[in-house]
């Protein structure tokens, strides 16, 4: 009709602002053919059904008929801009798929694992959007199309499918069971997290699933600690362990997305921080790194340890206790020369400087330094002993004995931890020796001052063994020094009370004790014990045991461990301290968790010198605002609390360093 009236149709139409033929057509077509009583409703139910019947899985006959039809309804409405396709099939048609996912959703997931469950939406999605192409759905029905299906399957049911199986069933397949074997799961994990994806919101059920589960595997293994199930290596290996296997999940499962990451972190930070337990079991795991662990590794491979150890020291907030023991450890590490290597010390010393910067590290690095100008004073003083030696030869009386060879470590107060233990006795020969150095470096440096650390050192001795010239045995003792004082009291009487040798030696009672029990043990009993048991009683006497044997002509006797007894540093043949004040020390393992009261102190410090340094510079400054930038400046090392800022302002405030202004309580101004 339009093409025999096209003439009227270009000419005639627009002159008089008539409709156009084609246009007029569809208009009669709509009001005398489609809104027909037995024309509208048949086409649409049947529109629907074929719909239906295609989600049920039957055939239809031909979705180029369902196509068309869609097609003739939207140019109705198009043509004379009336809403016939939106009133007579959309609406239906949303309604209904609403309702028949609603329906299927909840008789699939209460017949089915969540595993399948997750299989089945992401193959209902994928049909609907080929069948929107197929059948040329507009944008105005695809895009609210999309949300029902998302919103029936996903969104109504994100919660449930997280929790199934999170219980005892571990058949349910859901997140937080999927979580319990993450190894094996990845793939079914990775599956959830893309249909949840379709759903923002929905994602935060996966992210807190996720968050509680490393929360409560983490308490496990601080309840093992807490039990003595585990030690502080197994503790950390544990941390380690975790820490890779929820990263595979993150990486792969979620795809490496930064907010599960970050909620990662945040869940490690969790239990990690819950006290200083954390901290004192990383010191000691660096500590088995550095001396056993990393023996006859690469380069690449203690690079790739340590990274996995700074991953962990990210995570604790109090960063300063960490510090105190690994101090404790690499003291010892450094004066027993127990270190795998030089490389690998400095590459942790490296990791933390870059980690949290050169104060963090100033101390360490110092120690380090210390080692290396001890080397070179031990090599001249050898020189010097040698050439005192050559140009006392000659006066030296017939049959005096040489002079004791000692190696000295002179350490810099300030750097190294300090165990404040009063000086024991040391024999004679060991003290002529002490004398000797004292005076050669003394000469070289004035104005400094020597303090002997005789709890720490070590010693060789020559011990001989047996009850006829024809039997005696000779060994060298590797011993620490309480150990090697002990000892050579024997070449005196070859019995001595405890009192005897608390007298002549002034070593603390409790490493007397410990001392004494190592060298009594059955593999290395150099001295006989009284009384029967572990225990030593007060009376207890002690006699040399010249029955000793060992298949070895070196022997290192071992301490006993004891618990109940702070540890102190053992290495090196002497140590000397030199410089200003004592540096703060910790125990080597905090079994209660609990902040030493050293790290404490030195807290209350370091927050009272930023309250200051921020004061000076401001001037005057409101109380919310000074704690936020106190917090801000100690952070890198441990974060305090509001209650501990204020405790150190009141304290300044005491001590006049700071005042309240008149007008308003709250704003602090510095007095200069």
């Amino acid at each position: 009709v339009r093409d025999i009236l096209m003439y009227m149709d270009r000419t005639y139409v627009p002159t008089q602002r008539r409709r156009p033929v084609y246009e007029l057509g569809l208009h009669l077509f709509r009001i005398t053919v489609w809104e027909h009583p037995r024309v509208q409703s048949r086409v649409t139910e049947l529109l629907l059904n074929a719909i239906a019947d295609e989600r049920s899985g039957l055939l239809t006959d031909d979705r180029s008929k369902l196509k068309a039809n869609l097609g003739m309804l939207l140019e109705l409405g198009q043509a004379d801009y009336s809403n016939v396709y939106e009133r007579d099939f959309e609406s239906l048609f949303l309604g209904t798929t609403q309702e028949f996912y609603r329906l299927e959703s909840l008789s699939y997931l209460s017949r089915n694992t969540a595993t399948d469950y997750v299989r089945k939406a992401q193959s209902r999605i994928e049909e609907e959007k080929e069948r929107s192409v197929a059948l040329s759905f507009p944008p105005t029905t695809e895009s609210p199309l999309q949300t029902i299906v998302d919103t029936e399957l996903i969104e109504r049911h994100a919660k449930a499918l997280v929790d199934m199986g999170g219980g005892d069933s571990q058949n349910s397949g859901g997140f937080a069971a999927l979580l319990r074997d993450a190894e094996t799961k990845l793939d079914e994990m990775r599956a959830m997290y893309d249909l949840f994806v379709r759903v923002p919101s929905s994602v935060d059920f996966l992210r807190d699933a996720l968050s509680e589960r490393i929360k409560r595997d983490g308490r496990a293994l601080i309840a093992d600690q807490e039990k003595g199930a585990s030690d502080p290596s197994s503790f950390v290996r544990g941390v380690l362990g975790m820490r890779e296997r929820y990263d595979r999940v993150v990486t792969t499962s979620f795809r490496g997305e930064k907010k599960t990451m970050k909620r990662m972190r945040e869940a490690f930070e969790d239990f990690l921080n819950a006290d200083a337990r954390a901290a004192s079991c990383l010191a000691v795991y660096v500590d088995e790194l550095l001396r056993l662990g990393l023996r006859g590794a690469t380069d690449a491979e203690v690079t790739q340890e340590l990274q996995k150890v700074i991953v962990v020291f990210r995570y604790l907030s109090d960063k300063d206790v960490f510090e105190a023991f690994y101090k404790q450890h690499l003291a010892k590490r450094l004066l027993g020369g127990r270190s795998v290597s030089d490389e690998a010390e400095r590459a942790m010393v490296s990791q933390l400087k870059a980690e949290c910067g050169y104060q963090f590290t100033s101390k360490l690095e110092g120690m380090f330094n210390d080692m290396r100008i001890s080397r070179d004073m031990r090599d001249t003083y050898k020189a010097h002993k040698k050439n005192e030696l050559e140009m006392n030869s000659n006066n030296r009386a017939p049959g005096s004995s040489k002079p004791i060879d000692i190696e000295v470590d002179v350490l810099t107060n300030g750097y190294w931890p300090s165990q404040n233990v009063p000086p024991c006795t040391l024999p004679s020969a060991v003290q002529d020796a002490i004398d000797r150095f004292s005076r050669f470096y003394l000469e070289k440096h004035t104005g400094r001052k020597l303090s002997w650390q005789t709890s720490a050192g070590a010693a060789e001795i020559r011990a001989t063994f047996g009850t006829g010239p024809n039997k005696y045995r000779r060994h060298e003792l590797c011993v620490s020094t309480y150990q090697m004082c002990i000892l050579v009291l024997f070449n005196e009487k070859t019995t001595l009370s405890l009192n005897d040798i608390r007298t002549k030696t002034q070593i603390p009672d409790t490493e007397l004790r410990r001392h004494l029990i190592s060298l009594c043990t059955p593999k290395h009993r150099i001295l006989r014990k009284e009384s029967k048991g572990r225990e030593i009683a007060h009376n207890d006497t002690f006699t040399f045991n010249p029955n000793y044997s060992s298949k070895l002509k070196r022997v290192r006797i071992p301490l006993v461990k004891d618990t109940t007894v702070n540890r102190g540093g053992d290495g090196g043949a002497g140590v000397a301290t030199a410089g200003g004040a004592g540096a703060s020390s910790a125990e080597a393992v905090a079994t209660d968790g609990a902040i030493p009261a050293p790290v404490e102190e030195d807290r209350r410090h370091l927050v009272e010198a930023a309250v200051v340094r921020i004061m000076k510079a401001r001037k005057s400054l409101h109380h919310n605002d000074l704690i936020a930038e106190v917090t801000k400046q100690i952070s890198i090392r441990f974060v305090p609390s509001p209650q501990f800022i204020k405790k150190r302002i009141e304290s300044l405030i005491e001590r006049e360093y700071l005042e309240r202004a008149e007008d308003d309580r709250r704003v602090y101004k510095y007095m200069a």
